[in-house]
């Protein structure tokens, strides 16, 4: 049997001279194609052929295969380069496009600028694939399985970069398309960011090993022989079920205000006072949550007597809330915040008042200030306050939670919450899990998503958080103003879920978690450095046997 064509030979075949211009225009098709197939396998866009909102991990490892084997032979680090940005700027326009809702429907940006400033985006970040591609060419071994390795490692650090260089904005990396896939008992050993070297490795294996006489059969057998080892991990449930805190019954309130209406005094505003108000009074469970900005004014602002109401509502009796809203004033600046109201607090205290990252005091309730601010709609990056000028979103400059802060203690639980896409940084909630006795038993994420409108972006959201639970073996409560308000069991799996875009309130019952697992260890105390080791040792060593 021979082995797999390369492109000049299909071109040959059909009677065409395979010309350097023609093959590279034929590649830049398949990467192109490839990199939308990689946005779509974390969470199907279409209402056909597979389930809509779900992650389709094959498609994830199908586009990485193409563009393993788009650059496996190539020979020209410059033509790798165009490669690899092409098919990272497909992939991550293909990913946020529903950028374009927030910042042309809400923030009145003009059509062709909000597109341009997507793709813009998008190229910036593709120059981390677009360098990783070049530096395989330049790099790659002789062997196949070393040449693979490279690969996987050249594509971790690309995604590194993208976690933590300017802010950092992860949001669609490959790893998540596994949330459900062969791999998924992993990631409670090497977190979302070891999946993606993984799928690297295996997909690079597969482009390598297909086109070659002898080993194509070696890639079926080894992927059907680590789904299986894979599979036959021991569980990570992070502790045996005898010490595991008991259930809490809990309400999560989905608003659903229209982005165009939230802040407006007469509309939006008025709206969310009214119905969270009456949610939170009305509430029989023994916590309930409200999302980000629920309460859209700062408590100074809000009508007389409002929030003494509710802050009275839970001062007695056996009942907590998490509410989202702004904290601050123009001395101290603002904070996009959760407050957190229970019986020992004092309905008197302003919400304002306790300090982050430490111990609430028991007489004041409890706060939590997000840390890790949206580009533009949260703070402005220096020399782009004339691009935010050009939008009229309602949000500035907002302080910095710490990365650290206090859980809220309730009903034998550690609650930890965290804001809008705060849960897309895993290594970030880890710092929380230095100390077992103080490491968090669920998560709480309060969110607006609203800004993109019904899209997929939901479902993307709801696959980071599925992953935070596995990662952790940590509950995941979401409260959301549109979707997706879910929650989340310590195995990823959607427990109870409101239809998006509704008004409504989910009740149920969550039990959270106390152990640690594999990843909760090592990523608190040493953060990400172990990959960005792994991924740069492999470079180094591909680089000693090159000099050689």
């Amino acid at each position: 049997m021979s082995a797999l064509p390369t492109l000049p030979a299909l071109l040959q075949h059909f009677g065409q001279t395979p010309t350097r211009s023609r093959l590279l225009w034929l590649q830049l098709v398949i990467v192109l194609v490839a990199g939308s197939v990689h946005a779509a396998s974390l969470a199907w866009p279409f209402p056909f052929v597979f389930a809509q909102g779900q992650p389709l991990w094959g498609l994830q490892l199908l586009a990485l295969t193409l563009l393993a084997a788009q650059l496996d032979g190539c020979r020209s680090w410059g033509r790798a380069a165009w490669l690899g940005g092409t098919f990272s700027v497909a992939m991550l326009c293909g990913t946020f496009w529903w950028l374009f809702i927030s910042m042309h429907d809400y923030g009145g940006l003009a059509a062709p600028l909000t597109v341009l400033a997507i793709v813009l985006l998008a190229v910036f970040l593709g120059l981390y694939y677009a360098a990783a591609a070049a530096l395989f060419v330049v790099l790659a071994p002789v062997r196949r399985a070393q040449r693979a390795l490279v690969f996987a490692a050249l594509w971790l650090l690309a995604e590194l970069a993208r976690v933590k260089l300017f802010t950092g904005f992860p949001w669609g990396e490959g790893g998540y398309a596994h949330v459900d896939g062969w791999a998924r008992p992993l990631a409670a050993w090497i977190g979302v960011h070891g999946l993606t070297f993984l799928a690297a490795l295996v997909a690079a294996s597969l482009a390598m090993c297909l086109r070659a006489r002898k080993t194509r059969w070696l890639a079926a057998i080894s992927l059907v022989f680590v789904s299986v080892a894979v599979a036959w991990l021991p569980a990570t449930d992070g502790a045996s079920g005898k010490d595991q805190p008991p259930l809490l019954p809990v309400t999560l309130l989905q608003g659903n205000i229209p982005q165009n209406e939230k802040f407006q005094p007469g509309t939006g505003v008025v709206t969310s006072l009214r119905w969270y108000g009456e949610q939170l009074r009305d509430a029989k469970t023994a916590l309930v949550v409200a999302p980000e900005t629920a309460i859209p004014l700062l408590p100074q602002q809000l009508p007389p007597g409002y929030w003494q109401a509710v802050q009275g509502r839970f001062a007695v009796g056996e009942q907590a809330a998490l509410i989202g809203m702004p904290l601050g004033g123009t001395q101290a600046g603002y904070a996009n915040s959760v407050v957190g109201l229970k019986p020992a607090s004092s309905p008197a205290s302003p919400a304002g008042s306790s300090t982050t990252g430490s111990s609430p005091n028991p007489a004041q309730p409890y706060r939590y200030d997000k840390h890790h601010l949206v580009p533009f709609g949260e703070f402005i990056p220096p020399g782009f306050r004339w691009f935010t000028s050009m939008m009229n979103i309602p949000l500035g400059d907002f302080n910095r939670g710490t990365v650290v802060q206090a859980s809220f203690d309730w009903k034998g639980q550690r609650l930890a919450p965290n804001i809008c896409y705060e849960d897309l940084f895993g290594e970030e909630l880890g710092a929380r899990f230095t100390d077992p006795a103080l490491a968090p038993t669920m998560f709480v994420n309060l969110s607006n998503i609203a800004w993109f409108g019904n899209t997929v972006a939901i479902d993307q959201h709801l696959q980071i958080s599925r992953m935070r639970a596995l990662e952790f073996s940590r509950p995941m409560l979401r409260a959301t103003n549109t979707g997706a308000t879910a929650i989340i069991d310590h195995r990823g799996q959607v427990t109870h879920a409101l239809a998006r875009h509704t008004r409504g309130a989910l009740v149920g019952e969550v039990q959270g978690r106390s152990g640690i697992t594999p990843y909760a260890w090592w990523v608190s105390r040493y953060g990400l450095w172990p990959l960005w080791a792994l991924g740069l040792g492999i470079v180094a060593l591909a680089l000693a046997l090159r000099r050689r």
